[in-house]
């Protein structure tokens, strides 16, 4: 018995304090992962990052935010990678020198959602002509107002209108995809949303599609890799496995694949064309 306390007692004096039969993950092999809201809400993280630490034995901490946050999340060396949709934020990002590598993913599009009964009378207008009836009939329109890259996306199409009118329908929530959708469908207004949550979303919501479809809907996803100059933080090396990773034709077919009753959410950017939906 003696015996036994002694060779317990120098083990605890040898094991690092804090040390379990389970040692904790290395921070070499923990990734940092800044996403939008939509590719949260969807589901698809849900895909990709089990595949990735499986195959890495890594974990992943996704932080889900809109694209603005998630770019000051990078900018501020919070984090080691984002997934964002405003190219132009983007570009600037990158020349800013806050990303070292930045790549093309995936796309999907964007939609002007509504009552079915379509209160607005916006029919199948497009998107710009769309928003400008729905300020013209003074019916609610719910925005994210976020600084998101979906919100980014509805000042751009404001613009193309000549400029947003100020109505007492329009009403900024400041929050993320799904609950601008959950408190448009209460309030049976119309949203600007990411195709993919509206459809993770779709049984529980009555709001349904209305606008045109549009090249100025289209909605494509960027991958950055932050400058790991930033702080000793910053995991530039699982950073960029996880770009490899997620333009390699293994994740870009869990892309392709991954569907919502039966429908396509995200397609794919970087298969080969005889492969590409």
């Amino acid at each position: 018995m003696r015996s036994r306390f002694a060779i317990l007692a120098v083990m605890a004096a040898v094991l690092p304090a804090g040390c379990t039969s389970e040692a904790a993950p290395s921070t070499s092999r923990v990734l940092r992962l800044a996403v939008t809201t939509s590719t949260r809400d969807s589901g698809l993280m849900d895909i990709l990052v089990p595949a990735f630490e499986q195959q890495h034995s890594a974990r992943v901490n996704v932080i889900a935010a809109g694209t603005g946050k998630a770019l000051k999340l990078g900018e501020s060396g919070e984090v080691d990678l984002v997934i964002v949709h405003s190219r132009s934020d983007e570009d600037a990002f990158m020349e800013a020198g806050h990303g070292i590598r930045r790549e093309d993913v995936m796309y999907n599009s964007f939609e002007i959602v509504g009552p079915p009964a379509d209160p607005a009378g916006m029919g199948s207008m497009e998107a710009a002509n769309a928003l400008r009836q729905i300020a013209v009939s003074g019916s609610r329109f719910l925005s994210r107002g976020d600084n998101s890259g979906t919100h980014k996306r509805e000042l751009l199409l404001w613009e193309a209108t000549g400029g947003r009118p100020e109505w007492d329908g329009y009403v900024e929530v400041g929050q993320g995809m799904g609950r601008t959708l959950t408190m448009a469908d209460q309030m049976q207004g119309y949203a600007l949303t990411d195709r993919g949550t509206w459809m993770a979303m779709r049984k529980s919501i009555d709001l349904i599609p209305l606008a045109a479809p549009s090249a100025e809907l289209r909605n494509p996803y960027g991958i950055i890799v932050v400058d790991p100059g930033k702080n000793d933080l910053i995991n530039a090396r699982l950073a960029t496995a996880f770009v490899d990773f997620i333009i390699s034709p293994q994740a870009q077919r869990l892309i392709m694949d991954f569907k919502v009753q039966g429908e396509s959410l995200f397609y794919p950017l970087r298969l080969p064309d005889n492969e590409s939906p």
